[in-house]
Formats: structure tokens, sequence, C-alpha cells
């Protein structure tokens, strides 16, 4: 598998785990019922960085890396990881937030920020937490869980040195 930078020529990848991961309404604020000509502001914005992982030609992963703020605040990155529902359990969410660390400090960001992580997606809260963030700050009941009602979201920060 191999991790590399994305372009336009991805979206029909990109979009295979989008549309399967929001559709759910359980992990992401995105419209579950987004379409596939909104993915380019949604996911390859002007702003953002967006990375792929890669086997035998199958997209299996995204993320992207942003600044989380503009001017004085663009020193701390924000990234939102993907992976195919068909893959989850292979170690492929913690091998990008990895890369994107990496790609966060060779870009000279002095920390990473989850602005929006769901309370009940208790696998990134673990597995993000493992790879050294910390819940910094809670949002009562800040993500509408189409099966659970309101639930809390969190914000997560590691500083980068």
């Amino acid at each position: 598998m191999i991790i590399r930078e994305a372009s336009l020529n991805d979206l029909e990848g990109v979009w295979e785990i989008f549309e399967q991961v929001i559709k759910t309404g359980d992990t992401y604020a995105f419209d579950p019922d987004s379409t596939k000509e909104d993915l380019p502001k949604l996911w390859f914005a002007p702003t953002m960085r967006v990375f792929v992982a890669e086997e035998d030609d199958k997209i299996l992963g995204t993320y992207f890396i942003k600044p989380n703020q503009v001017g004085l605040g663009a020193h701390v990155a924000n990234c939102g990881y993907m992976v195919h529902p068909d893959t989850r359990g292979r170690g492929l969410g913690k091998q990008l937030c990895e890369h994107s660390l990496l790609i966060a400090k060779e870009n000279g960001f002095k920390g990473m920020q989850f602005n929006f992580v769901v309370s009940t997606n208790t696998t990134a809260v673990k597995l993000w937490q493992k790879l050294g963030f910390s819940i910094i700050g809670t949002i009562p009941k800040g993500f509408n869980h189409r099966q659970l009602g309101y639930v809390d979201a969190y914000i997560m920060f590691q500083e980068i040195s």
C-alpha cells in the first residue's frame, strides 16, 4: 500500500469512500445527501491537500490536511480521514494519521486539531488518543446522530514538535 497526494483524477475513488461514510450519518457532519458534484468543494477545496491510500490501483482511504484557521492561526493543522468500510480493522486509519502528522511537521505546523470528533465514534476517539491526541473540549449535543439523536462532539489536539 502507498499513501500519495491525490489529484482530481482520484475523485471517483474518493467518492466511493466518501458516499458510504457520510450516508450513515453517524461520524461526519457532512450532509448525508451530498452529491458527487459537492465533493470537490467538501474534500478537495483549494485550502486542502488531499492524500489517498492506494493498493492494487484501488483507493482504500483518504485524508485532507489544511490550516485550521487563517492568518495567525494557520500554524495549527486540521485533518479529516475516511477509510473504505471494507478496509476497516486493517490499521489504515492509524497509517493515514501517522502520515498526516509527518506531512504536518514537514510543512511547519506546530499542532494538529480535530474540530469535531463525534463522541459515539469510540473507535476513532480511542485511536486518536493512542496516537497522542487529547480531548481539549466538548461541544454538548453538537452532533445530530441519525440513530441516537443529539450527542457530544470533541475537540482533540496534539502538539507537533
